[in-house]
């Protein structure tokens, strides 16, 4: 780490509706990152929430990137400075969780490369529709099992309106609300409309990413957990969102829109969003370095 340098790692959403665990995509909002040797492990955060010590889950993201390249993590020193809504359904355990493998490839050289740093984190994530777009950028087709990512076309002139509810949903809680099985019909359902995800992006007939993001497998099983999200979903449609989902296991609720539809879908989700706030974003990059 000759120079000093800074790791940008975007935000992400999870799921988008019907692509539960395979489907993700990157915001254009980004953990920052700068690390350097130390006497012992430390670590200074800024941002959102309160987040201390140094089992953090960047230094955790470090740890095993190092182990699995076979070398001893040296200490460091890890300053942090984070944008990301906790436990919101935005990505923001992926994104440190990424930002510490992508430490250990800068520190090794770059021996583990884009694809090893996706490999060790979705193994340590265990969501790789978090992890994929936060190392490949844009939306991403992703299995966790062997770990594979895809990258998938990015539309243009398209924004993400997010009403990020005040309340945080912890994710193994959305997780235990989950049933053991479903329904043939209803996974039925979700497999035609994921595979419309790529079909719509490839194609560029956005138009049916209105029927890709709907879903029965996760959103109406966790709907309880956030009073008002599958009629704040419809609002938004309703509102001319060509897309609107529950972000990873939420509460926030992401309508993708193109630009002359954003007031009004923004509009649509005041009443979910509450108290909290509404943010606007693009389309993220995967991480990147930048010199300071």
């Amino acid at each position: 780490m000759d120079h000093p340098t800074r790791l940008y790692v975007p935000a992400t959403l999870a799921n988008l509706g019907s692509g539960f665990d395979a489907l993700g995509v990157a915001l254009d909002l980004y953990l920052e990152v700068e690390a350097e040797p130390a006497p012992k492990d430390a670590f200074h955060y800024e941002g959102e929430g309160q987040v201390e010590g140094e089992d953090n889950l960047i230094h955790q993201g470090y740890r095993a990137g190092m182990e699995a390249l076979g070398l001893r993590p040296e200490p460091l020193l890890i300053r942090a400075f984070n944008p990301i809504p906790l436990a919101r359904g935005m990505g923001s355990s992926s994104a440190a969780l990424v930002a510490g493998v992508a430490l250990a490839d800068q520190h090794s050289g770059g021996r583990l490369g884009r694809e090893g740093v996706f490999q060790v984190a979705a193994r340590l994530e265990g969501h790789p529709d978090n992890v994929a777009p936060a190392v490949y950028g844009g939306f991403v087709a992703a299995l966790a099992e062997p770990p594979l990512a895809i990258p998938l076309p990015r539309p243009q002139g398209v924004y993400f309106v997010l009403a990020i509810p005040p309340y945080e949903v912890p994710t193994p809680l959305a997780r235990a609300a989950l049933p053991e099985q479903v329904p043939l019909k209803d996974a039925v359902f979700n497999l035609a409309r994921s595979a419309l995800w790529p079909a719509a992006l490839y194609s560029g007939k956005l138009e049916a990413l209105r029927e890709a993001c709907r879903d029965r497998l996760h959103q109406p099983h966790r709907a309880h957990l956030m009073p008002g999200v599958l009629e704040a979903i419809e609002g938004a449609l309703e509102a001319g969102a060509l897309a609107a989902f529950v972000g990873g296991a939420g509460p926030t609720v992401a309508a993708l829109a193109r630009e002359d539809r954003l007031e009004e879908v923004a509009k649509a989700l005041e009443g979910y969003r509450g108290e909290g706030r509404t943010l606007i974003l693009g389309i993220g990059e995967g991480y990147f370095w930048k010199e300071t």
